[in-house]
């Protein structure tokens, strides 16, 4: 049960999320943070593209989707939401920060809702919200409810000083952690311990197996109920009351974890180090790093998180078997965490571009990894009602034309104005410098004059091959008026077409293959990982 849904999170957990049916909840929404966040794209050299695409705009206004959500929690039943959300309110007025937190409220009891019993949640954000959305948690969870706040630096120290900053800098994201009751579940997760304590404290080094460990007291107090007392007797001449029986004592002696280190002083028991745990967590998490550019896993999404942060959460709150849901997916780093645990993953997000890249990222990591995509075109019907959507609103219009380029892993050619991309609406680069440019059309009546004018924007930008992505077949002389562009040749490889037709159908079938380059493309996005685990098994349900 993996499934990728496009579309609204709310819309989504009400109409395709059970009650209680969910083990864990991460979320990572936006941050509120005035920030207006860009996917960049990289050109062939590896420079940023002048071509990008919003992921998503981090700020919130008061609107009338702000005034409905204010009263959907008033209408929810939920009396502590509802009078907090209130008094927020009346503190604040309808401004940008009331309007996130409505926004916010709402889908939260949406999540308590689709929870089971035993379920947990954590809520990643950052100082700038973090206590009005703490008190949004206590009135829909319950103050009692609440377990921990969590610390994770999400970045090195850096000279804010130097930038005429007068407070502190900030280093450091905030994951709230609540439960749905109290018996929640929950597995000890251990860190490895400090160099300096484990120089101090296993210090001694076990001749012929490098082995590092420490010696513990073994001795224990007698007490004056015989019953309930530890034994006493005589064991390597020393006479003492013990923790183990005199049977067990003369065991461990032979397996060699009793010693004593010079004649009449009292034996120790031998603990390696390679046979404890380590630290149990705590609240503050400097150990994981955060993603620089330099990482493998690193996919250049403006808010990706480390999978091993992810991993800590679910190995602590989940079981394998168990679902995770993450309504703010993003780049996929919640559900490629759950994928690699042998948990079961809902994912949801508002971009084609955060579904392309998720369905990407799971296919190079998991190559047979099965999962279900809600709410895109999954086959030629729906790509032409979404089409026919676009014909009367501009929003369905520009979603079309972005599912399309991402059939194909085209990185978007345009800032989201139609009219405004000069008949480019995506990039291909491919070989060291080379450059296909694409032309979406999703109406019926496409002719001969669109063929010219791609050849005229190939000219014009001086690109290598030109790619015409449409959802009705070419006609005849639309096939012939490209095949008089002739063909383009790359030393070393076998000549392609200059400029080639593709159909919406063909990509459906043949996705990035569709297209025939005469040299190694460029993804849009970095290749994850394989992972070397095995445990994704199955087809891709598309």
């Amino acid at each position: 049960m993996n499934h990728l849904h496009y579309g609204d999170n709310l819309a989504v957990l009400r109409n395709a999320i059970a009650d209680a049916s969910v083990d864990l909840v991460y979320l990572d929404p936006p941050f509120n943070s005035n920030a207006s966040y860009n996917v960049l794209f990289k050109g062939p050299s590896g420079s940023e593209s002048t071509a990008q695409i919003e992921a998503f705009d981090d700020t919130w206004h008061w609107t009338d989707a702000a005034e409905e959500a204010f009263g959907d929690v008033l209408r929810s039943g939920n009396g502590a939401a509802a009078e907090m959300l209130r008094a927020m309110r009346s503190f604040l007025g309808e401004n940008d920060m009331m309007a996130y937190l409505a926004m916010m409220a709402v889908r939260l009891l949406e999540l308590h809702r689709v929870l089971k019993p035993t379920g947990s949640l954590y809520l990643h954000c950052d100082p700038t919200a973090s206590h009005y959305l703490k008190i949004l948690l206590d009135a829909v969870f319950g103050p009692k409810s609440f377990r921990t706040e969590i610390s994770w630096r999400r970045q090195s120290a850096h000279n804010d000083a130097a930038q005429g900053r007068k407070q502190p800098g900030n280093v450091r994201d905030i994951i709230f952690f609540y439960s749905k009751s109290n018996d929640w579940t929950w597995n000890w997760q251990y860190t490895d311990y400090d160099e300096s304590y484990v120089e101090k404290h296993y210090r001694h080094i076990e001749a012929g197996t490098g082995r590092r460990y420490r010696l513990g007291d073994i001795t224990a107090p007698g007490g004056a109920d015989p019953k309930k007392r530890n034994p006493f007797y005589e064991f390597l001449g020393v006479k003492r009351y013990w923790r183990y029986s005199e049977e067990r004592m003369k065991e461990l002696f032979v397996e060699g974890r009793i010693i004593q280190t010079a004649p009449g002083r009292v034996p120790q028991y031998k603990r390696y180090l390679d046979e404890m745990k380590g630290v149990a967590i705590q609240n503050d998490w400097t150990d994981i790093l955060p993603l620089h550019a330099a990482h493998a896993e690193k996919l250049d999404y403006p808010t990706q998180k480390p999978v091993a942060l992810l991993e800590r959460i679910l190995s602590a709150s989940s079981n394998p078997g168990d679902i995770v849901l993450d309504p703010f997916c993003g780049c996929g780093t919640t559900v490629h965490a759950a994928q690699k645990l042998g948990r079961n993953w809902i994912g949801i997000d508002v971009t084609h571009l955060a579904i392309g890249l998720i369905e990407k990222r799971l296919r190079d990591a998991f190559p047979d990894v099965a999962f279900t995509i809600h709410g895109v075109p999954q086959d030629i019907a729906g790509a032409r009602d979404l089409a026919n959507r676009g014909r009367t609103d501009k929003k369905y219009y520009f979603e079309f034309e972005k599912w399309a380029l991402s059939l194909i892993n085209a990185q978007p050619g345009n800032l989201g104005k139609r009219g405004a991309d000069r008949g480019i609406d995506g990039n291909i680069y491919f070989g060291k410098t080379s450059r296909a440019i694409v032309s979406v059309k999703a109406g019926d009546n496409v002719g001969v004059s669109m063929i010219r004018d791609l050849v005229g924007t190939i000219q014009r930008e001086k690109a290598e091959i030109g790619v015409f992505l449409t959802l009705t077949p070419p006609t005849k002389p639309m096939v012939a008026e490209a095949a008089a562009a002739g063909q383009y040749e790359e030393d070393g490889f076998a000549p392609v077409p200059r400029l080639q037709i593709v159909t919406i159908e063909e990509a459906l079938q043949l996705r990035d293959r569709a297209v025939r380059l005469p040299a190694r493309r460029d993804d849009t996005f970095k290749r994850a990982a394989r992972e070397k685990d095995g445990k994704a098994q199955g087809q891709l349900d598309l």
